[in-house]
């Protein structure tokens, strides 16, 4: 990505860019700034583009006409399948893109085999999105904290990311809220996290997993009804608790091998602190009893399937049967 900020700043744009990986937050970023440097607030000679329909004529037609009253004619193409599927009369033309033009695609996915992507990486910039690792985010973190002459303290650094995990976009929204309300303080504290800061659905389902291995029916269920008061459907939920229970057993078999909580974390790809966090959980149980809860949740989604179950019975009768044990 530095590049990018390279172009950006010295404006000297290549013929055709490729923003592609999971991480949306930065794609949408990135994608942003790239229009507003190439053609600021220019929408005549701006065209988008969306999904897997997009005709070829179409947007040829537009990429040979010239700028009108500009140097510069841009067109945005998001989510058109084409870097992963057969494109080759999309790739012959890249490399007859006419002066002037600038094209700018936006992909979740893309085939590094395909021709279009090799010939974008030919003639302009392709550039992989990826999530971010903990050491990237934090810093990133601290630099938005810095334009607003905010510090954090380390714990409340911890507490912020424990609760809203690696996604960017949930970590600036958050962001956002948490130093509108700390403007004029000398700093961030936890307290201050938890004041704000919104748990995510994955964190909740965390916490309903320690509820019930501590025998605490009462908490589970209403961290439970807390989700679905959010609107987060029954068969979510069950699915990311079952999704919990198998990567404890994961974590189960990783420390019966003798890894530890780095080594754990780049085996899984977690966060060394979430590691940590899924280490001490999964010492609350047997690799059985691990494996039986997996088994309880397929069948209850079996049942819901079936018609046996509502999909919000099933979900609390998992719960009680798990804090029951």
């Amino acid at each position: 990505m530095k590049k990018l900020n390279e172009d950006i700043k010295l404006n000297t744009f290549e013929k055709v860019y490729l923003l592609y990986g999971e991480e949306n937050f930065l794609k949408y970023s990135y994608k942003k700034r790239l229009k507003q440097a190439i053609i600021g607030e220019d929408t005549m000679n701006f065209s988008s583009f969306e999904g897997k329909d997009i005709e070829f004529s179409d947007v040829k037609g537009i990429a040979e006409t010239m700028p009108f009253f500009a140097e510069r004619r841009l067109i945005l193409i998001e989510d058109s399948g084409l870097f992963a599927s057969a494109s080759e009369q999309w790739a012959d033309y890249m490399k007859d893109i006419p002066e002037g033009t600038y094209f700018i695609f936006v992909e979740s996915n893309v085939d590094k085999r395909n021709k279009l992507y090799k010939r974008v990486g030919s003639i302009g910039y392709a550039v992989e999105m990826k999530r971010q690792s903990e050491r990237d985010i934090k810093r990133w973190i601290l630099s938005i904290l810095k334009q607003k002459n905010l510090l954090i303290t380390e714990e409340a650094m911890e507490l912020f990311l424990s609760k809203n995990g690696d996604d960017m976009e949930q970590i600036y929204s958050e962001l956002e809220k948490l130093t509108s309300y700390c403007i004029g303080s000398d700093g961030i504290y936890p307290m201050d996290v938890e004041a704000i800061c919104s748990e995510t659905t994955v964190n909740r389902i965390f916490e309903m997993i320690e509820a019930v291995s501590a025998g605490n029916e009462k908490k589970a269920l209403d961290l439970y009804y807390d989700l679905l008061a959010l609107k987060e459907p029954s068969m979510r939920i069950l699915f990311l608790i079952a999704r919990q229970f198998n990567q404890l057993m994961q974590v189960k078999d990783a420390v019966t091998a003798g890894k530890r909580k780095e080594e754990l974390a780049t085996a899984m790809k977690l966060r060394p602190f979430i590691a940590g966090k899924l280490m001490a959980q999964a010492r609350a149980f047997t690799k059985e009893q691990l494996r039986q809860y997996v088994e309880l949740c397929v069948d209850s989604e079996e049942a819901v399937k079936t018609g046996k179950l509502t999909d919000k019975l099933a979900v609390e009768l998992v719960l009680v049967k798990i804090a029951r044990r």
